[in-house]
């Protein structure tokens, strides 16, 4: 994964609204690029066939912004979080090119598949006139305790980063057994706070949640150089309270 979007992580924010962003416009070169880096991105899942549509305009996202990005994925397993880690890796890129970004979860489009695969979710963006628009300081955003989704003493550096990992509705359905060999992550299903979210769409959301949530794990992994092997589960449409994702296998240095 391209090192350069972990410090991306402590500018991002989520522009619910675009307003007061200035007058500049993203270019056609822009999104060509964004098309390109779309396409160089690494993927959680090797074989899931994916591909973006950049749109002027949606009929269901009225944000203020310029162009809504859309996903489309074959459905196969772990399709959801596969879009979850690609497109958040997509955001940060944006991010540091002075793009603002939303998730939004709820978008609907017309056209609901693109050459084969079914659309899966959007990304609304504007350019942004100045990076001091951006998140200021990351931590005054209101998470979960790290009590609530990191369980053990373990990695908490790097805890304490990945709670802020973007969700839908805020609802942050992840949760983490750590120890200093591995790092167990789960996706925790509980109800509770969901906003606009329909109660049988939570399930979908929370698995592309994970995908984002992961992306942000591998990235603070990465910048601490720490080696790992990963082994990713099947994450069906479960009711189970807590559903295992994936589990990370620590290489310890050797002195």
């Amino acid at each position: 994964m391209d090192n350069n979007l972990y410090e991306m992580i402590f500018k991002r924010k989520s522009f619910h609204l675009f307003r007061n962003i200035g007058n500049q416009k993203i270019s056609e070169a822009e999104l060509k690029d964004i098309e390109n880096k779309f396409n160089d991105l690494k993927p959680l899942v090797d074989d899931i066939k994916v591909k973006i549509k950049i749109v002027k305009d949606s009929t269901t996202c009225k944000r203020g912004q310029e162009y809504c990005i859309l996903f489309y994925s074959e459905k196969k397993d772990n399709y959801l979080q596969n879009i979850g880690y690609l497109g958040e890796q997509l955001d940060l890129y944006l991010v540091s090119k002075n793009i603002g970004t939303l998730w939004f979860g709820i978008g609907k489009v017309d056209e609901k598949e693109l050459d084969g695969l079914s659309f899966v979710i959007m990304i609304a963006i504007a350019k942004i006139d100045s990076a001091d628009k951006f998140r200021k300081d990351m931590f005054k955003s209101k998470r979960k305790d790290l009590s609530e989704i990191w369980e053990g003493n373990s990695y908490l550096d790097i805890a304490n980063i990945v709670r802020f990992t973007p969700s839908a509705c805020n609802t942050q359905p992840w949760r983490v057994e750590s120890s200093n060999n591995e790092l167990k992550i789960y996706r925790y299903r509980k109800e509770g706070k969901r906003g606009i979210m329909p109660k049988d769409r939570v399930i979908y959301y929370n698995q592309i949640d994970i995908g984002i949530f992961i992306c942000f794990l591998e990235l603070c992994l990465e910048k601490n150089s720490i080696i790992y092997n990963k082994e990713l589960y099947v994450e069906g449409d479960h009711e189970n309270e807590y559903n295992l994702v994936a589990v990370y296998k620590i290489k310890q240095s050797e002195d």
